[in-house]
């Protein structure tokens, strides 16, 4: 008997000394998770589920991993008994069937093959997208969504059915079903109920799209009708220089296809080591020198003033406003040819996204204006640190359980007309332990916000301080009714993760 107590525990101590972080896109020293015993990168359904059953058999917990779309901590448990079961290779696109309006796709499917698979056949996905480096089961699991008031933007909008592997390894199938707590637990899973390993999604003729753009004063903005600016177009957002004291409204919508034979293509977070390294000096000197970071806002808000898209069959660049061009290549795009992305050029940064009713639009803008202003009082000039601004979203209400965008909750709030999402990013400096100029601000920002308003967390862009402090406002009888559909499926909590501890589905 004590022999076998000392093996167990020989055991325990290996795979916790092999226990090493789980890195987010950032890379090294951006952990999403802070110890694994193993990462698995299956290339097939089956295969999934063969990895799920051998770690219930041993122990272990169990998280699924896209292409981690995450900025902090909190895609795990802190057991560091944990393996990573990485979807990439399990990527089959099939039964395409445009007439039906349906299309089958495996959980490592990203949106970058799903548009390229569906344009090639004239169609595409319509407005359920995000960006070209996320996996489509992620971004159902985090509740992703694009910019709209007028559209159904929310992913998981596109999804007809998604079969799931359980927490005892079983594969269990489920249909879209508003009536149904298992659908509006699955629809914003948080990866919690098990491994999303296959979804039925909806698809339509491939369409062509405008972008323009507006240049707005923050007044024009605080003051303004921001839901009659924002919901007459497929999609729209602003951009917000908060020292320039101006705005960017982007909006696209759609054009007859025979239009324009321009074809647009935006840049999304791709760079030239020159401007990455050019702008880097900027902000890093930005840590101790205000007008470091005061000229990278001017430089960068006069840079997007222009398009940011080249023409796809040429490479060369845009120069007016509007764009034309197919939805996926100016509602996304991608990296421009020998360029690379901004974190593979050392450009890293932190994150708060906050959604908050659109009724609430005008004075929660104005109270971070407020916060703004109240440290140039003090002699303290706050900026942007991130090269499109602070980026000002919203989302058509869409009903489930632990969406940002959901309504008809107990917090008294108007979400019916949908949210406005506060998406704050900002640079980190490479160098010492990576805080900020006026560190303390970025903090005092996210505690008054959840504080003086109903807001709901971005599920992968926040601190685990931030889910603390933001958990008063799930509504309790959805946390509930989650809670029980996650025993349903996975009532040993394999799929165990800290956001799901902290708001308390356990």
């Amino acid at each position: 008997m004590r022999a076998l107590s000392m093996l167990l525990w020989t055991s325990h101590i290996f795979r916790t000394s092999l226990a090493v972080p789980y890195n987010t896109f950032d890379g090294e020293r951006f952990p999403a998770c802070n110890d694994v015993t193993a990462v698995h990168t299956p290339h097939s359904v089956d295969e999934i589920q063969s990895i799920v059953q051998k770690s219930i058999r041993s122990g272990q917990k169990v998280r699924a991993s896209g292409k981690a779309h995450m900025w902090y901590d909190t895609m795990c448990s802190d057991d560091p008994n944990t393996v990573i079961i990485q979807t990439e290779n399990v990527n089959n696109i099939y039964d395409f069937n445009l007439e039906a309006g349906t299309v089958m796709i495996e959980a490592g499917v990203t949106f970058l093959q799903l548009a390229d698979y569906l344009h090639a056949r004239g169609a595409s996905a319509g407005y359920t997208l995000v960006n070209w480096n996320i996996t489509l089961a992620g971004c159902v699991a985090m509740g992703a969504h694009r910019s709209s008031l007028r559209e159904d933007s929310m992913v998981a909008a596109g999804v007809l059915s998604l079969d799931i592997i359980d927490g005892n390894g079983q594969l269990r199938h489920i249909e879209r079903d508003n009536g149904s707590d298992e659908w509006l637990a699955a629809s914003t899973s948080l990866g919690l109920l098990g491994v999303i390993v296959r979804m039925k999604f909806k698809i339509y003729p491939d369409f062509k799209v405008y972008a323009n753009q507006k240049t707005l004063g923050d007044d024009e903005v605080l003051n303004g009708d921001i839901y009659g600016m924002v919901s007459p177009y497929a999609t729209a957002n602003y951009w917000w220089w908060p020292h320039e004291r101006k705005f960017h409204l982007r909006y696209y919508d759609v054009i007859p296809n025979n239009l324009s034979d321009q074809q647009g293509f935006q840049n999304t977070f791709s760079v030239t080591k020159l401007e990455a390294t050019a702008i880097k000096a900027l902000w890093n000197s930005g840590r101790y020198l205000a007008s470091s970071n005061i000229l990278a806002e001017h430089i960068l808000f006069k840079i997007w003033e222009k398009p940011n898209f080249r023409e796809k069959t040429t490479n060369k660049e845009i120069s007016e406003w509007p764009v034309y061009g197919w939805n996926y290549d100016v509602l996304i795009g991608g990296l421009y040819r020998g360029q690379t992305p901004v974190w593979d050029n050392g450009m890293h940064g932190y994150t708060l996204e906050l959604a908050f009713p659109i009724p609430l639009a005008n004075a929660m803008l104005k109270r971070v204006r407020e916060l703004f202003d109240a440290e140039l009082e003090k002699g303290i000039v706050m900026t942007s640190t991130y090269r499109t601004g602070i980026n000002i979203k919203f989302g058509r209400p869409y009903f489930d359980l632990l969406g940002q965008v959901t309504y008809d909750t107990s917090d008294g709030a108007d979400w019916s007309k949908g949210v406005i999402m506060l998406d704050f990013p900002s640079y980190k400096p490479n160098f010492g332990n990576g805080t900020r100029f006026n560190e303390p601000f970025y903090h005092e920002l996210a505690r008054t916000l959840i504080a003086e308003f109903p807001c709901r967390p971005h599920w992968t862009k926040n601190t685990r301080e931030v889910f603390q402090m933001a958990a008063k406002n799930i509504d309790p009888d959805h946390i509930a009714r989650f809670r029980a559909v996650r025993e349903n499926f996975d009532l040993n909590g394999l799929y165990r993760s800290v956001v799901g501890e902290i708001i308390g589905v356990y």
